[in-house]
Parts: C-alpha cells; structure tokens; sequence
C-alpha cells in the first residue's frame, strides 16, 4: 500500500505509510465492497489532512496524484441467498442492460425531477384522493422500468428474510392471515402510519442492498432504478389544504415526494417497504409481547390486540410508546385513523370484522350480490360504474375475496357470476 501511494503521488514521504497504516487499521480486510467509505475515511484521516494543512500553510507544496490505480470491486458477505454481483458489469449482466440504459433508468442524477417532456420521463403520475380525506400520488413506472424493477424484485429482495408480523406483500400472508391474527380478541388496537412509501428515503434503500453485501456502486445504481423523484411540475399540481390542520401534513407529504423515496406504484416497493420496516416490526412485536398482546402489520396499518381487557383506559401509555419507537424507526403515526374497539364492540382490520373470526361486512357482501345479479339480468357494462378496465377480472377478484373467509358465500357468488352474459367483450368489459 506503501509503495502504489509513493506511486500514485509520485513521492516518497513518511506521511505515505502512516495513511497506509491508518487505513490497514481501520479496514483490516480490503474494502473491496466500500471504496466510498474508505474515502470518507481517508479524506478525514490525520497524516493526510495533516499534509494538506501544511501546505495551506506554505510549507510545502500539496500532493498531487500523478498515477491512478484501479481495483475493482467485489461482493460482501451476505445473509441471504441473492445473486453475486462484483460490479456494475455484473448488474447489467443480471438485468441485460447497455451502461446507458442503466444509467438512465436508474435516474442517478435525477433527470425525472426537472424533465418537462413526459416521454423523456420514467414515471406516470395520478392523484388519487384518499378515503380518509387527503391526497395519495400514484406513481406508475412506464413498462420498460416496470420490467426491470420486477426483475429486481424476483431476483434480489423476494430472497431476503422479512419479519413473520409483516403480512402485507408476502408470500403465503394476506389481509386475511392479517386479521386472524386478532380474531376473537378482547381488545384491538389499530394504527396508521402516514405516508408509508414516501417516508421511506433512498438512503435506507441504500442499506438494504449494501446489507444483501453488493459493493456500494451496485448498491447506489440498484437504489436508482427502485426509488424516485418527482418532477417539480406534478408536486405544484397537489392542490394546498383549505384547513390549517391539514398543512403541516401537506408540507411533509410534499418533502417526502422531492426527494429519491420508494414510489407507491412501482412492482418492487412493497417488498422495500417491508425490509425497510424490519427494524419497526422486531421493536413493536417485542412491546405487544412484553404486554401479553399479538402484534402484526399490514403495509401501513398496525394491530395490536389482547385476548383479556386492559386496565390503562384507552392505552395512553401504551400508545406513546408506540409512538416513540415508530418515530425512532423513521416513520410518523397518522392520529386521526388510530382507533380501539373492544369486544362489544365492531373490530374491524383491513375491512374485515374480526369480532368471532375475518368476516367480510355484511353490507358489503350484499353489495357484491346485488351488483352481479343486476349483471346477470340487464348485463354488466351498467354495473360497471367505476368504468374498470377489466371488470370481469375485477369482480372474479372480489369473489375470491370473499371465498376465502366463507366458501359458502363464495359458491353463491360464483353461480351468481357464472349467469352474466359477457357477450364478445369478454374481459374487457
């Protein structure tokens, strides 16, 4: 290391060995994986900067390099069975991607933010108005990111371990097994997490793939091709709140959404979003059980339940520690969408009533029947009200749905289905 500083300044000082020594110290395997972090560590290191500081002060003049040495990078060590990827050759290898494709894709120097020529753009945008009121911005990737997001997705982040309370987005897990973990419960917590997918920043996106052990500059080109920036033009479109006490949300929402955060829309942002939440999840799941209660998580709505009813009214206590951890781990507690119902009460989680067991509302299930027997009997373009895109496929979605907590209702929805006439329209209609 000696020698190729000598080499590289075209020097032969003292102050070359002692960086040398600092740096063999510091990093006692070579860092194959983090040449960034062996620069920060190098820029701040005391024989070097103390060189500089003489020469700021006439001494002597600074070193210059006269000489570059390359080495390239390699692939940390890993917990998990991903593919190896030493370099960016490698990631283009995995995705069959040109250097210049990838570096546009992966908008590093973020060109979407400030392109006002949509076709030069990777992302179609829409503003969906919540239930809750507030607003929610959907970003689509175009096909070609799409692609390649999913790709990510298959390859690399459905190999990494997530946490057993996240049931959203995980193989084998749903809005189902959500519920039924707080089924028959004396007392069920519910809380929302704002803005779930904007909170979550590239930098954290960052650490996921360098803890998958890929060299930093796989890692920050990885980063770029999940996460996004949106264009100035689309955030001045996002209309101000007319109540005061919804402006403090507006601002953090926009905030959010200006800078690289995982973008609600693309393919590969769930399973983010859950390994993002790992750190969350491990914390919250420790207090439930602490309290003698079951924790579990669905995207953005928390549940918390116990099985006997609790004596500290309507868990103050409780939920300021929630809140504490939830700030701790990078995210903010939605107040207005937090509720506890106890027994006597409609338990309700992710739309189901979890009172005796999940349970589709019954209003809800009458809605459904309602809507495919006027299918059957005038034809389904007018129950199509929504104008879906797909509405065959839609509806065969919503029955699967409700199969899935009663195959009793669900038979009769499917004999009910099966009388609609789709004509030649088919799925389209």
């Amino acid at each position: 290391m000696t020698r190729r500083g000598q080499l590289a300044v075209g020097q032969r000082r003292v102050w070359i060995r002692d960086v040398a020594l600092a740096a063999r110290h510091e990093f006692p395997s070579a860092p194959r994986e983090q040449p960034h972090e062996l620069a920060r560590f190098l820029a701040v290191c005391p024989p070097l900067a103390e060189t500089f500081a003489a020469a700021a002060r006439g001494h002597k003049p600074p070193p210059k390099v006269q000489r570059w040495f390359f080495v390239p990078t390699a692939m940390g060590k890993t917990p998990w069975p991903v593919p190896v990827l030493d370099d960016l050759a490698d990631l283009r290898g995995l995705l069959g991607l040109s250097d210049g494709d990838l570096r546009w894709l992966s908008d590093t120097q973020q060109p979407e933010k400030t392109a006002r020529d949509e076709a030069l753009r990777n992302y179609r945008y829409r503003w969906a108005v919540k239930a809750s009121a507030g607003m929610r911005l959907i970003e689509e990737p175009k096909p070609l990111l799409k692609h390649f997001q999913r790709v990510l997705l298959r390859e690399i982040l459905e190999k990494i371990s997530g946490h057993r309370a996240a049931q959203g987005f995980c193989r084998g897990r749903s809005a189902v097994s959500y519920a039924a973990d707080h089924a028959g419960q004396s007392v069920v917590l519910h809380v929302d997490l704002e803005d779930f997918f904007g909170s979550i920043a590239a930098g954290r996106v960052f650490g996921i793939f360098r803890q998958c052990g890929y060299p930093e500059p796989v890692a920050h080109v990885s980063t770029g091709l999940v996460t996004n920036t949106v264009p100035r033009a689309t955030l001045s479109a996002l209309p101000r709140p007319d109540r005061d006490a919804q402006l403090a949300v507006h601002n953090r929402l926009v905030q959010h959404l200006a800078h690289p955060h995982l973008p609600q829309g693309a393919p590969s942002s769930p399973a983010i979003a859950n390994l993002a939440a790992f750190g969350l999840d491990r914390r919250l799941s420790a207090l439930a059980v602490a309290s003698g209660g079951i924790y579990s998580r669905y995207a953005d709505d928390l549940a918390f339940s116990w099985p006997s009813a609790r004596n500290d009214g309507p868990l103050d206590r409780f939920l300021t520690t929630i809140g504490l951890i939830v700030g701790e781990e990078g995210f903010r507690i939605n107040p207005l969408k937090t509720s506890v119902r106890r027994a006597g009460e409609r338990q309700q989680l992710a739309g189901l009533v979890v009172n005796a067991h999940p349970n589709l509302e019954r209003k809800e299930y009458e809605v459904l029947k309602a809507t495919l027997h006027n299918a059957a009997r005038s034809g389904p373009s007018e129950q199509n009200r929504r104008q879906h895109s797909r509405f065959k496929e839609h509806l065969r979605g919503r029955i699967a749905r409700v199969d899935q907590l009663s195959s009793t209702r669900g038979q009769r929805l499917l004999a009910a289905f099966a009388r609609i006439d789709w004509g030649e329209t088919g799925a389209g209609v």
